[in-house]
């Protein structure tokens, strides 16, 4: 009896959400109102199955897009953002059921110990913060961001099929994100020039979407081998959807997705070679050196570009000559911004000036002769380099967490390949650390980690190399149970 009052009850409530959507709609002619009864759905699966309804989320990221409102001052990801805020409550819900739920592995990692210490340092930048409005808004937005992508996947993923589903999940809709981009850049003739244009709203800037491309496209090369002994239409498949995804990123025109694909091949060579914890501490001497040479005596200042002579280029080609030159006006912005960011450290090293704070801060403190003409920055951009990011808006300590935190997960990485037997956990092992590093090169250059779609691939596969430790030690221990059984 209760059993049909509750089916009767959700008949009831779908139909009549259905009939109201459709006279809204009717009158208002909204397509957005056309979401409600999928929203309805949603929350209902949410209520009965809290892990499906974590998968159909990660199905939205990839196609999710950003809505502007009040003049462009503020905006929303939509569907992605509201699911997450949801996934915030429900783990509010959950961790007041049962504070024990999250497993004490995950706390005792010491990935796990540097998120921490991020976030916490994070919540004493935005207490000293010089611009608190943004700096609060930012830490609430970094929350469920962490919640969304770095310990919901410790409570969803415990399978094969998990990984599976979720890699499918998110492939589908990025490929289709991918075709469309094509096919509007192919209409406009694949010009450089007309790149931003071709986004079509469905990312923020050609850069976004590329890094975004460029971080999952080495789990693409890593699944193709995984294939092996499928049937054909799905190993072509597989292979067509990586040619597709080679044409998006060439023609995202952006070079530090071009850096990002080498550096993540570098990286699964080095697993491979058991060599990766050499990468980071060679890759931050060369850095290191090339600061020594040119900050004493200034000698950045004899790089400084001619202001007439330094602008944007229509052909791509013209635009890598002019980077190597010293003539790309977005090159020199970067050193002009990169610039600015080490001058303003040094009056606030600790706690930076507070998250958002570089825009508000960073003019008085830039070398007028590195000065192009996009230094007006209109769409209050910040470093173009998430080291210098973290060093301007929460201080030294901030840096060196996330300056910490790349090398270890690179080393935990390579210990969890040799640790696994099982092929196919050995693949994600290293599609993930291949991942990272492609996502480590774009945030050299640009600082994206708090977006929603890069933030994701991210801070996921984070989360996921931590349950493939806690996995790995487990399959090790179950073979030598068997080895000293025999």
């Amino acid at each position: 009896m209760l059993e049909t009052l509750k089916n009767k009850w959700f008949a009831t409530a779908a139909f009549s959400l259905l009939f109201i959507t459709v006279l809204v709609f009717a009158y208002t002619e909204n397509y957005i109102v056309l979401a409600v009864p999928v929203a309805f759905l949603f929350y209902v699966l949410l209520g009965l199955n809290w892990k499906a309804a974590y998968f159909f989320f990660l199905l939205t990221i990839p196609a999710s897009i950003q809505i502007n409102f009040n003049e462009d001052t503020n905006s929303i990801t939509l569907p992605d953002q509201p699911l997450m805020w949801s996934f915030l409550l429900l783990f509010v819900i959950l961790m007041a059921q049962n504070p024990r739920r999250i497993p004490i592995w995950f706390w005792k990692d010491k990935i796990t110990l540097v998120a921490v210490l991020q976030y916490i340092w994070l919540a004493i930048a935005v207490i000293f913060s010089t611009v608190l409005f943004y700096s609060c808004k930012y830490f609430i937005a970094k929350t469920w961001l962490m919640v969304c992508y770095f310990i919901m996947p410790v409570l969803v993923f415990q399978s094969k099929d998990d990984f599976i589903r979720a890699f499918k999940l998110m492939m589908y809709p990025m490929l289709g994100t991918v075709v469309v981009i094509l096919i509007h850049h192919y209409t406009l003739g694949f010009k450089f020039d007309k790149v931003q244009r071709a986004m079509t709203g469905l990312y923020y800037n050609h850069v976004d979407y590329s890094a975004v491309l460029s971080m999952f496209f080495p789990l693409l090369l890593v699944a193709y081998p995984l294939t092996k002994g499928r049937s054909l239409v799905t190993r072509m498949g597989l292979l067509l959807v990586i040619i597709i995804f080679i044409l998006g990123i060439y023609y995202a025109y952006a070079r530090a997705a071009y850096f990002a694909v080498l550096f993540a091949i570098i990286i699964g060579l080095a697993i491979k070679m058991k060599m990766v914890n050499w990468v980071m501490p060679a890759y931050y001497a060369i850095f290191i050196v090339l600061l020594c040479y040119l900050i004493p005596n200034n000698k950045y200042l004899e790089f400084r570009p001619d202001y007439n002579n330094t602008y944007m280029h229509k052909s791509f080609t013209d635009h890598m000559i002019a980077t190597f030159r010293g003539k790309d006006m977005s090159s020199m912005e970067r050193l002009y911004r990169w610039i600015a960011a080490v001058r303003m450290s040094k009056d606030r090293p600790i706690t930076g000036y507070g998250p958002h704070g570089f825009y508000y801060n960073y003019k008085p403190y830039a070398v007028s002769s590195f000065k192009t003409y996009v230094s007006r920055n209109p769409e209050h951009s910040t470093t173009h380099n998430y080291f210098l990011y973290m060093l301007v808006e929460q201080g030294w300590p901030a840096m060196l967490l996330y300056a910490a935190l790349i090398p270890m997960l690179f080393a935990k990485a390579q210990k969890i390949y040799y640790r696994f037997k099982d092929i196919f956990y050995r693949s994600v092992t290293l599609g993930l650390a291949m991942m990272l590093g492609a996502g480590f090169i774009n945030n050299f250059f640009s600082e994206l980690i708090e977006t929603h779609k890069v933030g994701a691939f991210f801070y996921i596969p984070i989360a996921l190399l931590i349950v493939l430790d806690h996995m790995s030690k487990s399959e090790k221990l179950d073979q030598e149970v068997i080895n000293e059984s025999n």
